[in-house]
C-alpha cells in the first residue's frame, strides 16, 4: 500500500489533545524556557491521562510486540480492565524496580552488531510517561542544531545545515569525531547531574532514572549483567538521555563563537526576520572582525561534526574537543576515526553521505554522494528482496513480496535524494538489480499499466517502468537530487503557532473528547476506551450507521464480531453508534426496521451496511422490499 497524501497531523500530537495532556506539554515547555524549577513532575507522570496516552503511543509503535524477558508484549497490558492497567502503573511510580533488560544484537551495515537492550513492557510504559513529561521541559533548553531523536527534526534538516556550512558560509574544514561506545559509556553520576542542571529537580523522579539507568541486563547467554555505566541503546528514554549529555558539548562549542555575540563591547543592532528569528548577520560580520576561531556544530545523536574556517582552527577545535569530552563527559573518542577533513581535497562523511566542495567558477560548491557502506547495505536489501519475489509460491506472494521490494526502494529514494549525484549513485544500483530481475524472474517486462495513483504520480514519466504480470516494479534509478530542506525556526510542537504549521487541531467539540475520556467504560480493557476516544475523532464524532451527530453521554461502542483476528478490542472492530444506529443492528422488529430506515433516510449502501453487521452478529438480514414497501 503507498500514500496518496499526507494529511496535515502528527500522531503524537494529536494523541495528546486525545487525552487533554497537549496543554500541560506547552505550559511546562514555557516555564522551561523562562528558567523554571520543576520539583514536582512525578504527579504529571503518573496522572491517568500521561498513563493512556503512554499507552496510546507505545501500541503504535512496532517495538511494542517484541517481549522483554517477562515474555510479556503490549497484548498483555491491551486486554487488562482499564482502572486496572492505570493502578499498575501508578504503582510503579511509588517504589520502582525495574525488572531485567534482554540484550539482543543486531546487525550493522558493516557487518558488526549493534547491542540493543529490550525493556519489559510495562518498564516501557513507565519510560514513555517520563518521556512525555521531560522532553517539552528538555526541548526549551536543547541547542538548535542538534537535529537527532526531537520532534520536527530529521536527518535532513542536518545535512542541509552541513552543506549550508561548507558552501554557504565557506566552512571548508571539517573536524570528524567519534566517541567510542557514546550510548555504553554514558556517565550515570554526570547525566544525573546534568538532568539536575536543565532545571529537574524533581529526586524522586531522579532516582526512577537512576533505576532505571541501573537495571540488569540479561545476556543472550544467560549472563546477568549490572551496569555501572551507559543507556541501553532500544529504551524508549534512552535517545533523550543521550541529547541530555552531549547538549553540553553543543552549547559549550556554541559558545566559543557563537555565543559571544552577547558579550561583545559594542553590541550590534539586533534585527528579526518575518518569522520572528534573529538576524545574526550583523553579529557574525563583528565576530569576523575578531580574534576569536570560528566554529560551528551540528550534531545528529552521537555523529556529529565541527566546521572551522582553516585548518589551524580545526586542530585547535579537534584537540579542544577530545580534551573537553575526557575531562567534562569522560568520554574517549577514537584517534583512528576522528580526522581533520579538508572538503576542498577530501570528502567526509555524515548520515549515510560522503559530502566534498568542488570547484564551479569562483566558488566552492558542495558534490554529495552515498556513502559506500550504504551503497553496499542497500544492495544487499534489495538482493533479499528480489531473492524473496523468485521464490514466490502463488501469486499472491509475488504481488505481496513485489510491493515489499518497491516500499524499499521508495524509502530509500525518499532518504537519498539529497544526495546531488543521488541519480549516477543508483544507477550503477539498478544496472545490477535490473540483471538480477532478467536472470532470475519470469515475465520482467515492459509494459503494464500503472493504477495506484501514487506510482502513477511519481513514476509514469519513467522508461524505466517495468511489471511482473500486472504488478508494476518500481525503477530504482528514476530519482532526482532535492535539495534538503532546513528546519523552519516557526516549528515547535509545544507552542500553539508552532504546531500550526504541521498539525490541524480536531475540529470536534473539544468537550465531547474530554467526556469520553473522562468517563471510560467500567469494566472494558484498555485497548477498548482509547479506541473509542480515536473512533469518535475517525468518525468525525458521527454514528457510523446513519451518520447523525453523537452524543457522547448516549453513544455505544459496539463490536462488530467477538472473533478478529486483531482482537475484539481493535480499532478495526468496533464502531462507535447512536441508539437508532445500534436499534438497527440488533432489532428483530421488520416493522421498526423499515420505520427507522425512512425516518433517519438510509440509502442503499448504509442498508447493506447494516445488514453485513446484522449478519457478522448472527441475526438476519432484513429484506429490502419491506424497507420500501
Amino acid at each position: 500500500m503507498y500514500m496518496t497524501q499526507k494529511a496535515k497531523k502528527r500522531s503524537k500530537l494529536r494523541h495528546a489533545e486525545y487525552y487533554d495532556m497537549q496543554n500541560i506539554f506547552d505550559e511546562l515547555y514555557a516555564k522551561s524556557r523562562d528558567g523554571e524549577i520543576f520539583n514536582n513532575l512525578v504527579e504529571i507522570i503518573a496522572a491517568p491521562n500521561n498513563i493512556m496516552l503512554a499507552f496510546r503511543n507505545i501500541k503504535s509503535n512496532d517495538g511494542s510486540h517484541t517481549a522483554g524477558t517477562d515474555g510479556r508484549t503490549i497484548e498483555s497490558l491491551a486486554d487488562m480492565p482499564g482502572e486496572d492497567f492505570v493502578s499498575l502503573i501508578q504503582k510503579q511510580f511509588t517504589r520502582y524496580v525495574p525488572k531485567t533488560v534482554r540484550r539482543v544484537e543486531i546487525p550493522k551495515p558493516n557487518g558488526k552488531l549493534r547491542p540493543l537492550g529490550i525493556p519489559c513492557i510495562i518498564d516501557r510504559i513507565v519510560q514513555q510517561c517520563i518521556l512525555q513529561v521531560m522532553e517539552p521541559i528538555c526541548e526549551a533548553k536543547f541547542y538548535e542544531h542538534s537535529y537527532g531523536f526531537r520532534p520536527c527534526r530529521s536527518a535532513e534538516n542536518a545535512v542541509s545545515y552541513a552543506y549550508g556550512l561548507a558552501q554557504r558560509n565557506k566552512l571548508h574544514y571539517v573536524v570528524d569525531v567519534d566517541i567510542k561506545g557514546f550510548f555504553d559509556n554514558v556517565n550515570h553520576r554526570k547525566l544525573l547531574q546534568q538532568i539536575w542542571t536543565l532545571g529537574i529537580r524533581d529526586t524522586k523522579l531522579i532516582q526512577i532514572i537512576k533505576a532505571m539507568l541501573k537495571a540488569p541486563i540479561q545476556m543472550p547467554d544467560g549472563e546477568i549483567l549490572y551496569p555501572d555505566r551507559g543507556t541501553p541503546q532500544g529504551g524508549i528514554l534512552s535517545p533523550l538521555l543521550a541529547n541530555i549529555v552531549l547538549n553540553e558539548l553543543d552549547w559549550w562549542i556554541a559558545s566559543q563563537w557563537e555565543g559571544m555575540a552577547d558579550h561583545m563591547k559594542s553590541p550590534c543592532k539586533v534585527t528579526y526576520y518575518p518569522n520572528g528569528a534573529e538576524k545574526k548577520c550583523n553579529s557574525y560580520t563583528a565576530l569576523k572582525k575578531s580574534n576569536l576561531k570560528e566554529m560551528r556544530i551540528v550534531r545528529y545523536a552521537d555523529d556529529f561534526k565541527i566546521f572551522c574556517r582553516n585548518c589551524k582552527d580545526a586542530d585547535r577545535a579537534y584537540h579542544a574537543v577530545k580534551d573537553w569530552l575526557l575531562k567534562r563527559l569522560k568520554l574517549e573518542i577514537s584517534d583512528e576515526k576522528s580526522k581533520v577533513t579538508n572538503l576542498r581535497k577530501r570528502d567526509s562523511e555524515f548520515l549515510g553521505f560522503r559530502m566534498k566542495l568542488i570547484r564551479k567558477r569562483r566558488t566552492w560548491v558542495i558534490s554529495s554522494n552515498v556513502c559506500d557502506k550504504a551503497m553496499s547495505h542497500m544492495q544487499k536489501e534489495l538482493s533479499k528482496a528480489i531473492i524473496e519475489i523468485q521464490n514466490s509460491k502463488t501469486a499472491s506472494d509475488i504481488k505481496s513480496n513485489i510491493h515489499e521490494y518497491n516500499a524499499k526502494v521508495i524509502g530509500m529514494q525518499n532518504y537519498y535524494c539529497i544526495a546531488t549525484r543521488i541519480n549516477l549513485n543508483f544507477s550503477r544500483m539498478a544496472h545490477v538489480n535490473n540483471g538480477r530481475f532478467l536472470h532470475r524472474i519470469d515475465g520482467y517486462k515492459k509494459q503494464g499499466e500503472l493504477n495506484n495513483k501514487y506510482l502513477k504520480n511519481r513514476y509514469e514519466k519513467s522508461k524505466q517502468m517495468r511489471w511482473i504480470g500486472d504488478t508494476p516494479v518500481v525503477p530504482l534509478a528514476y530519482v532526482q537530487f532535492k535539495i534538503p530542506m532546513r528546519k523552519s525556526r516557526k516549528i515547535n510542537p509545544y507552542t500553539p503557532d508552532g504546531r500550526m504549521e504541521i498539525h490541524s487541531n480536531l475540529k470536534l467539540n473539544v468537550e465531547d473528547m474530554l467526556w469520553l475520556m473522562r468517563h471510560p467504560v467500567t469494566g472494558e480493557t484498555v485497548q477498548f476506551n482509547d479506541n473509542r476516544i480515536s473512533l469518535y475523532a475517525g468518525q468525525e464524532g458521527k454514528c457510523a450507521i446513519t451518520g447523525e451527530h453523537l452524543e457522547v453521554i448516549h453513544c455505544i461502542c459496539y463490536r462488530k464480531s467477538n472473533e478478529c483476528k486483531n482482537g475484539r478490542d481493535s480499532y478495526r472492530n468496533l464502531l462507535l453508534l447512536s441508539p437508532t444506529g445500534y436499534e438497527l443492528i440488533s432489532t428483530t422488529d421488520s416493522i421498526k426496521f423499515a420505520t427507522l430506515t425512512k425516518k433517519y433516510d438510509l440509502n442503499k449502501a448504509q442498508i447493506t451496511k447494516v445488514n453485513k453487521l446484522r449478519v457478522t452478529a448472527g441475526l438476519a438480514e432484513m429484506s429490502m422490499q419491506i424497507v420500501t414497501n
